[in-house]
This record gives C-alpha cells, structure tokens and sequence, in this order.
C-alpha cells in the first residue's frame, strides 16, 4: 500500500510539474506572439498613398507612454513620432498626400498648435492635405483649417463660437459631507484649493484665466486666418455669432470649401491622384506610418538623451519599483537620470516636459540630480509641452536653457497643501467619534479624524511658506533675477509660454527639435544619435510583473477605466489624485477644461 501512494505521489507530482512547464511554455509563447504581432502590425506605405490623420485617442509625448493592457501589442505613437512621420512623408515619393480626419481630437493647445505646424510644413512639399469632418470642434476645426480644401458633412457644423475654461468648485459636496478641508497655500493665484475652498473663481484666478484663455485664442485665430485668407477681426464676429454652426453656412462663411460625405471625398482624391472610378486608394494611418518610418538607422556614439516627463508628479513612499508607463515618480526619474549621468555617451540632455506639477519633493529629487548632471559638464536643455507649471516648471528652472511652445501653460510657482478633516463626517454621517491619548501636544497632528488647532495649522502654514520661499531662491539663483522680482512674477499665477519668455521665465519660443538642436550646440555636437526615456515596458513584460506579483495592477484598472469613462477619465483621475497628495504641493488647478 505503501509503494502505491508513492506512485501515485509521484503521478501527481509528475502531471503537476507538467502542467507547469507547459503553462510557463504557453506565456513563452504568448510572449514570441506578443512580439511578433507588434512588429507585424507595423504597416509600410505602398505607392500612391495617403496618410491619414486620424486621432480618435489621447495622444501621449512619448510613444506607448500611457496605461495599456498587457495584451494590447499595438503602439500608441507620440506626438512627437508623429511629427516625425509627417516630416518624413513630405518627402516620401510612396505619400502622395495627407487626408485630416480628426474632427474631435484630445490633446493640449501646444500639441495641437506642433501638430499644425507640422502640417503647414508638409504642405510646402506640394503634396495636397484635404480635411473631412462630420462635426468640427474648435480645435478639430484649428487643425483641419491648414487644409487645401475642408469638407464637412450636410447635416454637420463647426462649433466655432470662441473658447472657455471651466472649473468644477465642491465646496459644496464636501460641505453636504460634513467634510471640511484644512487648505494652506502660498501665492494670491495659487488657484489650485479653490474648488475646495470656493464656490467660484477668486478675481485673482479669474484675470489669470481671462488672460491665458485670451492669449490662446488669439494665436487660434491668427493661424486660422492665414490659412483661409481672412482676417482675425472677421473670425472672431463669426464666433461671436456662432454663424458656422450648420454645414451651409460655415461653407458660404468660407469657413468649409464643400459640403460632402466621406464617399464624396474619396471621388475627390480618385480626381486628385489619377485613380479611376471605384479605384481603390491606398492608404496608411498615421500610426502605422510613424512606426515604420521611426528607425533611422543612426548609429553615432554620441547621444543626446531626450527625457520625457509627463503627467503627475508623485512619489512612491510606500516602496515599490514605480515601474509604470505614464506619469512622473520621482524615484524612478531620480534613478534613470543618475544612470545617464555615469554614461559616457550621453553628452546631452533634453527634458521634454508636459506636466502641471505634483509633489514639491518628487519635484526636488528629479531637479536635483539634473542639477548634479549640469555640474558634471552634461548640458541640459528643458523643451515645454502642453503644461510646464508649478512642479513641471521646478525641475527645469535650473536648464541651461527653456524652449516654450506658444500656448505652453507655465509659471504657477507657488505651493499648498490640503488635508481633509473627517471628524464631523464620521460623527454626524456615520455615527463614529475618536477619543486619543498622546504624549505631546501635537503627537495626534495626522490623519483625517481630526480638525487642527490654531497651533498646528501654523505649523503647517510655515512649511508651506518655507517651501515658497525655497521656490523662490530657486527660481531667481538660476534664473539670475532678485527673490523680489520672481515673487512679482510668482504667487502661483499662470503664464502663457509668450508671455513667460517675456517675464524672463524661458529663453525662447520653440518646440523639441530647436531645444535638441541648442543641446548639441551646447554640447558641440556635429554628429549624435537621440535616445529616448523612460524606456517604455511591453505588454507581456506588464503581464509577467502582473503574474509574479512585482508590481501592483494600477496600470490594469487604469487602462479599464480610461476605456469605460472616455473624456470623463481626466476628471475621475483628479479626484483620485486628492488620495496620493502627501507633504506639500506645487499644482496648477485640477481641472483646466478649456473648450
């Protein structure tokens, strides 16, 4: 009986490890697969083509720099990999033009105002660029407007009536809560507590807002004018007067060229390239082009280190790798940054920022070992995306150089912090209260079951201040101005990247290619290759991370939500950041939805 159970043990035992190699074979495989599929996806123009322009998804800085699943294989390309394709393809014989198809994009104002110009670019190529749109938005419409000819469909529009920035206030639901939240800032336009705190804009908020929603429309209407041989002055009438909002009228407005369906375009470009009739043409998404376009082949030694950091700035004080594509953590930056500086190839550095700021010490570790990078020799060289403020402008204020697209939103150098104070809620909606014992007098001053003491919140109050006043230094030692002059300039207000080179806040008005090229000046670079970081993880490398429990599944849960909730995932996201706010903070406001 003895000897049978060790056969059978051994059976077990044998079928169990059987199945286990096989399963480790499987994720081997589904790895092979993952890897292949990516490079198989990747398409390559045929002759007579035509590159679509079809952003139905946010668009990161860095390719794949977003919260995937581990099993999605398609890349997410960049904005500036898409710049690239379009480049390239003014000069690829196989493109034989460009067709817009992004009526509703979801980018930032710069992105939209580089993408743009990459267009223009491509049109003095000679090749043709035509625009199709069911329903234009006015940044669909910005970016469409560059076009030959902008067709829209008859029962369409353009929703060209001028901009808004809007911004939620909860004052009053965390009131109805019995939540009541201790706010310390410092900065007269640190607007980033007032939706706690308020029930509207502060005028002080207000005349920044104005003033940057202004500026933006302003540039908006000017590109626009000069592609479709109007003046601004008759631009802004007809949005004032929402004229363009049916198909007809933005036509005989000379807003649109024709009205038209999608099969009507496609008659249009069989005229254009000589195809004849029910002719297929060929074409090839952006996507698509910009992966296959993406290697150059450059194989020079010297490397400039292109550094991209967007999104929040956070900081992993629980541990962890922080090992995720997406956002800025502060060790993790802190960490990459130390291994370029001990690479003897990296002779340059440029810091691609699109970030509105996040944790005051996430923001001084990344600064400081920049800092640590210039005192090395490495020059480095800051290029401003969509947002550069508040933190997002800390860990560049010590470059070399700052290079700011126009509509850059920048500046907010100011700092707050925010705790909610929960006793009222647990006591009144809950029916729990908390009784403490405490061996100095301020020992409970943590957590959310209590409100702070006069005392306390001034202690709170002075690192806030201590932490403005060490922004301040900051900004005037390296931006050789007087703490005076910064703090006129400071207080948390928001500037536009025109008007912040004006202030002396950046050196020039210019967008990722010029700050590489001021790098390799700098550097005295005639031959270099451009490396990219973070280096983005794989899906199957997710999945392995995810099945060996080396990593938490933020990035699975993020990736679901961001499909379910669509344009509500940026709002849902500012929410969760309340949760992960820890010390002192340097934000612009939570939500800036400029429409």
């Amino acid at each position: 009986m003895g000897q049978f159970f060790k056969f059978v043990f051994a059976s077990c035992l044998g079928v169990c490890l059987a199945m286990l190699a096989l399963f480790f074979l499987g994720i081997v495989s589904i790895a092979g697969l993952a890897g292949s599929a990516d490079e198989g996806t990747i398409k390559k123009a045929e002759s007579n083509s035509v590159l679509e322009i079809k952003l139905t998804n946010s668009i990161p800085e860095l390719t794949d720099n977003v919260d995937k699943s581990p099993f999605e294989t398609h890349k997410v390309s960049g904005l500036t990999d898409i710049v690239k394709g379009i480049d390239y393809a003014a000069t690829d014989n196989n493109i034989k033009g460009i067709v817009i198809n992004t009526p509703m994009p979801m980018m930032g104002m710069a992105s939209a105002s580089v993408l743009r110009q990459s267009l223009e670019n491509f049109k003095k190529s000679g090749k043709f660029i035509y625009a199709y749109g069911d329903y234009y938005t006015h940044k669909g419409y910005y970016l469409a407007s560059v076009a030959d000819n902008v067709m829209i469909n008859p029962m369409g529009g353009i929703e060209f009536m001028g901009l808004s920035a809007e911004i939620p206030f909860m004052k009053g639901l965390f009131g109805k809560l019995d939540i009541k939240w201790q706010i310390y800032y410092a900065g007269q336009f640190k607007s980033a507590t007032e939706p706690f705190r308020l029930d509207k804009m502060s005028d002080q908020n207000r005349l920044q807002t104005r003033e940057y929603v202004e500026g933006i429309y302003g540039h908006i209407l000017d590109k626009i004018a000069a592609s479709r041989n109007m003046s601004a002055v008759e631009l802004r009438t007809i949005a004032n007067d929402y004229s363009a909002r049916t198909s007809h009228k933005a036509v005989a407005l000379k807003l649109a060229d024709t009205e038209g369906y999608y099969d009507q375009l496609l008659t249009m470009l069989r005229t254009k390239m000589g195809i004849k009739d029910n002719g297929k043409i060929n074409t090839i998404g952006i996507n698509d082009y910009a992966q296959s376009v993406k290697k150059t082949g450059n194989t020079a030694k010297d490397r400039i280190a292109v550094i991209y950091a967007e999104g929040d700035i956070t900081m992993n004080l629980g541990g962890g790798s922080g090992e995720s594509n997406g956002g800025i953590e502060g060790g993790r930056y802190a960490k990459m940054i130390r291994k370029l500086r001990s690479d003897k190839n990296i002779k340059a550095i440029v810091l691609r920022v699109n970030s509105g700021g996040g944790s005051s010490f996430a923001s001084d570790i990344i600064l400081r070992e920049l800092d640590l990078a210039r005192q090395q020799g490495i020059p480095v060289i800051a290029s401003f995306g969509d947002y550069a403020a508040s933190g997002g402008y800390y860990i560049a204020m010590a470059s070399d150089s700052i290079f700011a697209e126009p509509t850059t939103l920048t500046g907010s150098i100011g700092v707050f912090g925010m705790i909610p104070g929960m006793q009222n809620t647990f006591k009144n909606k809950l029916g729990i209260s908390f009784d403490t014992v405490k061996t100095g007098k301020y020992s409970a001053m943590s957590g959310v079951t209590i409100h702070f003491t006069d005392d306390e919140g001034k202690i709170i109050q002075e690192s806030i201040d201590s932490t403005y006043e060490r922004f301040l230094y900051l900004v005037s030692k390296n931006r050789g101005k007087s703490r005076d002059d910064i703090h006129a300039v400071a207080q948390g207000r928001v500037w536009l990247g025109d008007k912040a080179k004006q202030l002396g806040l950046v050196d020039a008005i210019g967008g990722l290619d010029a700050a590489i090229n001021a790098a390799a000046s700098k550097a005295n670079l005639k031959t270099y290759k451009t490396v990219e970081y973070p280096k983005s993880k794989s899906g199957i490398d997710k999945f392995l991370e995810e099945f060996t429990g080396s990593k938490p599944t933020d990035e699975l849960v993020n990736a679901a939500l961001k499909s379910e909730l669509g344009e509500y995932y940026d709002t849902y996201m500012d929410i969760k950041r309340l949760k992960n706010m820890k010390g002192p903070q340097m934000r612009i406001p939570f939500v800036i939805n400029i429409k």
